[in-house]
Order: C-alpha cells, then structure tokens, then sequence
C-alpha cells in the first residue's frame, strides 16, 4: 500500500533525478523529532532537532540511504532516579526501492519505496530512534542507585548499610547459655 508523501516534510528527500546506478551524494538534514519516542523511564523531546548526515546511493533496485543520526534524549536514571539528558548516536541503512505502486501486493509487509521521486525517511528514523533508546539508563557507570531499605542515594553515602538480621535465626537471639559456658570451654568434655 502506497501512502502518499508531503514533498515539503523535512524527512523527505527528492531523488527524481537519481536513477543512474553508481551515483551518489552526501546530504545533511535538521528534522524535528515526532511525538511519542519513548519508553517508561527516556524519551526523545517531541520536536527537538535531530541531525541527520546521509548518503545517498543510487543501485540498480533503488536508492540506498546511510545515515547517522544525532538526537537528545531526556529522562531519568534506572538506579538513582536522578534526571538526565544525554545525546544518543544511531546508524542506519534503509533500501528505498524504484517499484511503481501498481506493482506493489497490498498484502505483502510494507516496503519503503521511492514513490514519485521521493523518499520519506520518518519510518527509518522512528526506527533507528526507538532501538538506540536504552532501557535501563543510568547517569554514570559507577552509579549505586538507591539503598533497597532507606531509599536514600549511595553515591552521595559512600559506606551506607544496614544490619539486617535473617528471620530464620530470630528464635536463638532469647537462647540464653549458663554462665560457666566460656569461650574456652569444649562441648563434649567430661
């Protein structure tokens, strides 16, 4: 299924005159970010800039487009929840192919597709964006986190503890020894 592309969109691309296979250019590009990249604890600011440097080859099938993208991220640290912004790199390499949309099964996954001359890069950078998103992002590597019993921060508590006593040992704190059994004493000796 075709959809049709917005010729004025940043991340589209105009390659009507790029069908000679071994031709190639460079082109660098500032696109907002769209709405919704994130996962529960990092996002990517809805229309911060994110910088794309691409190559552009022209192959027998299509056009081949590597990139680099460079965008922001803000959110908050998995160990400390302290917050964070941090600049993410994410390569990719997308085949855009020179099929007309007649050709093109509606039942098949979608392909990208040069359509009319023109590239829409958003699919790829939604996907490059969303995969070079951690997970678990921490402030630093060093990072402790959180004490599991307090829930003050570690790192600004070097040597923070707490004495937790096994509650499968809880019934020999009342065990009360006679006073004549010492240290040195040996169990057994008659």
């Amino acid at each position: 299924m075709c959809v049709v592309i917005d010729p004025t969109a940043p991340s589209v691309l105009d390659v009507h005159d790029f069908r000679r296979a071994g031709e190639f250019k460079r082109v660098h590009r500032v696109v907002p970010a769209p709405a919704g990249i994130a996962n529960p604890v990092i996002e990517v600011p809805p229309g911060a800039d994110m910088r794309i440097d691409l190559t552009l080859e022209s192959v027998i099938d299509g056009v081949l487009v590597t990139a680099d993208l460079t965008f922001p991220t803000v959110g908050f640290c998995s160990r400390c929840l302290e917050p964070l912004t941090e600049t993410l790199d994410s390569p990719f390499s997308e085949l855009y192919l020179w099929v007309e949309p007649e050709q093109v099964d509606p039942d098949d996954d979608p392909l990208p597709l040069v359509q009319g001359g023109l590239i829409d890069l958003s699919g790829a950078i939604r996907d490059a964006v969303v995969l070079a998103l951690p997970l678990a992002p921490v402030c630093g590597a060093d990072c402790g986190g959180l004490c599991p019993t307090c829930g003050i921060k570690l790192a600004d508590h070097p040597g923070h503890d707490h004495v937790q006593d096994d509650p499968r040992w809880a019934a020999l704190k009342a065990l009360q020894l006679p006073p004549d059994v010492g240290e040195d004493s040996t169990m057994g000796d008659t």
